[in-house]
């Protein structure tokens, strides 16, 4: 049966040399994270998540979330594990302080997240969304609603929901019919049903806190008249504690693919009398709150192909090195374990390289997150904030598709035995499926980035951008022998190739939207595969400099060059191909008569 070793060193490699945790850490407001007390929190939460949560994912996956009579079981353990967590803190690590948090950066709540996820991804869908909540109840609710329900929420007492889509309307927010009937005192009337609500119902905490989009009587048309509401599963008292059960409730969960611990549910408003609900913020104003939700759970979820990722090649390498099968293809006569053929170390070596950058990737992003919340300075909170906006898209969108693909590669390297479900690595394979179509499919995330992050403002933040990785080029170019001449000439390939594309989006995406819309998958593909080898590259150079200061003895940093040497040559070597994609395949496609499909 499967396990999980949190991969500790890298993640304060990337901590340390990539993401800058000394800078963030000088950031106001975070000065608690200092490097040794980082490390500490790392070193407890792989703990936690390799003692207690992934013990908890197999037989969770077997049992699975149970419906009844309107009430969700989840499954043995869930529950006891859930009060251990939320007992020792991990769910306000980022918290507000104000509201009993922790106050850290999101650069290490990210690190934690990864661990949570790996360990076992049903469980941490829970906190996940909780976190969420938090973060737009703290920007967007009003003095009371957070004396109410923060507090609450970060230490984990009660739990939070996003609950957006609707059976008729998908992806299509305008579509969007649940009601919200004012009740003349300040609280509404909610009125509608929502779909595949993550832990809509559990039964892992007192209380639910149910953010949901809705629309006002006389409100405009389409996604302008959206409002934001908190409805609690329970009402809560004037002194904080819980009265009467709201008019909310869980009609069905669904029966999934994978994640089978996590009940995904069918919530109805408003079936006797209308549920209680309280705006948030401003009338109409919901979409753009809900996307403070949307925002940090797009993050999450492109953390969680890193983690799937991450435990498909743990699990992957340790059948490799155990599982003999045939000869050496040089010549030995006797059997060796398949780690020696040379086509599973390519796939291993794929899974390590794109793990690594993955990680590199999600976690500067998450460091220019706190730097855009916190820096002194204006000009770069802007700058850094333009950066976050540009790649959150790329984050959701390539990680996802990239842990697919790795969790595939699981399962290939398994040979049959991956098919078996006793392995893990189907259910790797089976949980992964998802995280490419949470908060928006790479479709929506792709026409995301390159219309509103690109064609929008002229290309100019990821222009600076690229500035940025023909920089690192340059410091590559510094540098002697095979490995960094090889990473430097694909990076510089994968460089023009960004350009090439940037600059066919914005001479075209105002006069010929479809066309270049055909592309924008893979385009998105090629930011994601550049900007994780521009990654891979300061990490080689980071290697490099350790191992010119005298650390000779340890092999993590040789390992680490090799890897942005394979990345380099597997990976950034196809940029030129995407390139060719979104600056000519628009037209074949577009051109293509629609009966013929």
């Amino acid at each position: 049966m499967s396990t999980y070793t949190p991969p500790l060193k890298d993640m304060q490699f990337v901590l340390r040399e990539l993401a800058g945790i000394e800078h963030v850490a000088q950031l106001p407001g975070y000065e608690d994270a200092a490097p040794d007390l980082v490390e500490a929190i790392l070193e407890e939460a792989g703990k936690f998540a390799s003692g207690v949560l992934a013990p908890l994912n197999w037989s969770g996956d077997q049992e699975g979330a149970r419906f009844h009579d309107k009430a969700v079981t989840t499954p043995a353990g869930f529950k006891e594990a859930f009060a251990q967590f939320a007992e020792a803190g991990w769910i306000g690590l980022s918290g507000d302080v104000e509201y009993g948090g922790q106050g850290l950066p999101k650069l290490v709540s990210a690190a934690v997240q990864e661990m949570w996820t790996a360990s076992n991804m049903s469980f941490s869908l829970c906190p996940l969304l909780t976190l969420g909540a938090t973060e737009a109840l703290l920007l967007c609710g009003s003095a009371q609603q957070k004396t109410t329900y923060l507090p609450k929420l970060i230490a984990g007492k009660w739990t939070g929901t996003m609950n957006i889509t609707e059976p008729q309307a998908g992806s299509d927010l305008a579509a969007i019919r649940t009601r919200a009937e004012p009740q003349g005192d300040g609280r509404y009337k909610i009125f509608g049903q929502k779909i595949f609500i993550t832990y809509g119902e559990h039964d892992l905490a007192d209380n639910i806190v149910h953010l949901v989009l809705a629309r006002t009587s006389g409100a405009p048309e389409g996604v302008k008249g959206l409002s934001l509401f908190v409805v609690p599963k329970f009402m809560v008292n004037a002194d904080g504690s819980l009265g009467a059960r709201n008019d909310v409730c869980c009609v069905s969960i669904e029966h999934k693919l994978g994640i089978h611990a996590s009940p995904t549910c069918v919530m109805a408003f408003g079936d006797d009398g209308g549920a209680v609900g309280e705006l948030v913020g401003k009338e109409n104003d919901g979409l753009k709150y809900m996307f403070i939700m949307m925002n940090a759970a797009r993050f999450g979820v492109g953390i969680e192909g890193v983690a799937l990722g991450e435990c498909a090649y743990q699990l992957a390498l340790a059948y490799a090195k155990d599982r003999v099968q045939g000869r050496d293809i040089a010549g030995s006569s006797d059997g060796v374990a398949i780690v020696h053929h040379p086509d599973v170390r390519r796939m291993l070596m794929l899974m390590k390289a794109q793990i690594e950058a993955m990680r590199a990737l999600a976690y500067t992003v998450a460091a220019a997150n706190d730097t855009a919340a916190r820096h002194p300075d204006a000009a770069e909170r802007k700058r850094s904030q333009a950066y976050v906006d540009l790649m959150i898209p790329v984050v959701k969108g390539w990680l996802t598709e990239t842990g697919n693909e790795l969790t595939h590669l699981g399962v290939q390297v398994h040979g049959g035995m991956g098919f078996v479900e006793e392995t893990g690595a189907a259910q790797y394979l089976r949980d992964a499926r998802i995280i490419t179509i949470y908060e928006g499919t790479t479709g929506i995330q792709a026409n995301d980035l390159i219309g509103r992050k690109i064609a929008r403002e002229g290309g100019a933040t990821v222009k600076a951008v690229i500035a940025l990785m023909q920089r690192t080029e340059a410091e590559l170019a510094q540098q002697a022998g095979p490995e960094f001449a090889a990473i430097k000439f694909a990076l510089g390939k994968g460089i023009t190739a960004v350009s090439e594309a940037v600059e066919y989006i914005v001479a075209n995406y105002g006069n010929d939207i479809r066309t270049v819309s055909v592309g924008a998958v893979p385009f998105l593909k090629l930011m994601g595969i550049v900007s994780g080898g521009w990654q891979m590259a300061r990490a080689a150079l980071a290697a490099q400099a350790k191992i010119s200061g005298g650390s000779h003895g340890d092999p993590f940093y040789p390992a680490k060059i090799t890897t942005a040497r394979f990345y380099a040559d597997h990976l950034l070597a196809t940029a030129p191909g995407l390139a060719q994609i979104v600056t000519h395949g628009g037209a074949g496609a577009m051109a293509l008569d629609v009966s013929i499909l």
